[in-house]
Order: structure tokens, then sequence, then C-alpha cells
């Protein structure tokens, strides 16, 4: 098993790893990967609400769609965190981002890697979150818990990652950008 200090020593002197071929999106949008600083690290995912239009009930980074007056995609990934989950932006230490993943819906998405001190109180944005919770950070980066299926859709071929831990389905772009820094880290 590898410490903190490793992960994010390895991960800032790796280049970041494509995946897929970038398709063209007409929308950014940015994510936070939220890395908790414990003796065993975590990383924060979230439950979306049910009641969303999109993705209800899915396992979620916070983040969303940037907005005209944010300054960049970091300053996306910071803001929507703290309106989902209540993450102060000024408790997160950016580390880096991941290379785009482009989204089904048609958002260039950027994956910003940050870590986070323990003890902080989450607070999830009814409206949005229906619930919060933790993964051992290297139990997610172990490239033996992802499964997939390549899905054909509008004539090309897409693989979809997943994993369960502890009942929860992490798949789709979540576990794509996972399984992006688990490569990465490799």
């Amino acid at each position: 098993m590898i410490k903190l200090n490793d992960f994010i020593n390895r991960f800032q002197f790796t280049l970041p790893i494509a995946r897929q071929p970038m398709r063209s999106a007409s929308k950014s949008a940015a994510v936070l990967l939220p890395i908790i600083n414990k003796e065993n690290p975590t990383l924060l995912l979230t439950k979306r609400s049910p009641f969303l239009r999109s993705h209800a009930g899915e396992i979620a980074f916070p983040g969303g769609a940037s907005d005209p007056e944010d300054s960049s995609l970091i300053t996306t990934a910071l803001r929507e965190a703290y309106e989902e989950v209540a993450i102060p932006p000024e408790k997160v230490k950016i580390l880096g981002q991941l290379t785009p993943q482009i989204s089904f819906g048609g958002y260039k998405v950027t994956p910003i890697v940050g870590l986070l001190p323990a003890g902080i109180h989450y607070q999830p944005n009814p409206s949005e979150v229906a619930s919060i919770f933790e993964v051992p950070l290297f139990d997610a980066l172990t490239l033996t818990q992802y499964k997939y299926i390549d899905i054909k859709r509008g004539g090309c071929s897409n693989r979809v990652f997943f994993y369960w831990y502890n009942g929860h389905l992490v798949w789709g772009l979540t576990a794509t950008i996972i399984h992006q820094l688990a490569l990465q880290l490799k």
C-alpha cells in the first residue's frame, strides 16, 4: 500500500493519460476529486438526488457546468463542490488535473484533484445530492476492482467502467475518471 505523500508525488510527476479519442464538446464542466487527508486517505463521492432531470441517483463527484463568471475550471469545480456539499474552497489544496473526458451529454469534463483536511463537516444540498460517502483512496485506485462493458452508441464503441463499493455502484464517467487516475499512477 502506498502512502498519501507517495500518491501526491506520483500524481504530480506523471503526465495524464488520454484513454478516449477527443470528440467535440460545446460545453465545459469540471468535477472535484476530493481526497480527504486521513491516516487512510479517502475519496469523497456523492449520490445524486433522485429528483434531478439527468443522472438522478447516480454516484458522482461534486461538479457541474462552467458558469460565464467562473475564471477557470478550478473555480468551477470549487464552486460546484461548495454548492453541492459545502466544501469550503479555501480548504482545498489543488494537486492538479486529469485529462478532460467527454460525457454522453456533450460536456468536456475536466477532473480537478484536490486534497482536503480531515474533519470538515459536509452538508449535502438536498436539491442536488441525496447522500455523501467516502471510499478508501487506495481501494478505488486498485485496477483489479474495475470491470467494464463495451457499448456501441452513435456508431462509436465506448468502454464503460464500473465497480461496487459498500453497496454503491460507481460507473460511467465517475468510474472512468477514477480508473484514469489509477492508470496514470500505475
